[in-house]
């Protein structure tokens, strides 16, 4: 197509086409453990914190709406991997608890992810990485600086 050579050159189209097909294939490699990355994202943070979490820590630390923190939430529980908790100090809040089911899954789905990073790593280097995070926060940076300049 005519558009081709332009997407090819579009680092915005390639960035989002990177995040689907990563995204995708995380998927697939999580689904021996039967979670979706954004389960085992969650899994993972609420395995790691030393207290119980709040959906809205989730929200704000994945940057996402707390509606796609609930429907995750919601799948988890219907997984029997996590339990929301009435807040005791305020019964409009939950807390968020691992069913012992869940503790296990998380760790081997924090193992998944580890192998992942450590492989990339090996592959293309730590300092490679570093350098591609921040090149793609700067492209991030800007890309929001001229779209609300626009605005």
């Amino acid at each position: 197509m005519r558009i081709d050579s332009f997407l090819e050159q579009s680092p915005v189209f390639q960035t989002s086409r990177i995040a689907r097909r990563l995204e995708s294939a995380l998927n697939a490699a999580l689904a021996q453990e039967g979670v979706t990355l954004s389960e085992s994202l969650m899994l993972a943070a609420i395995f790691l914190e030393k207290k119980s979490v709040r959906p809205s820590d989730l929200a704000r630390t994945f940057e996402t709406t707390r509606g796609n923190v609930s429907h995750t939430l919601s799948s988890l529980e219907a997984k029997r991997l996590v339990r929301r908790r009435i807040e005791p100090e305020d019964a409009r809040g939950f807390r968020l608890e691992l069913e012992p089911a869940g503790r296990r899954r998380a760790a081997r789905v924090a193992a998944v992810l580890d192998r992942l990073q450590s492989q990339l790593e090996k592959e293309l280097g730590a300092a490679r990485l570093e350098t591609m995070i921040r090149q793609m926060k700067a492209v991030e940076q800007l890309a929001l600086a001229l779209t609300q300049e626009g605005s």
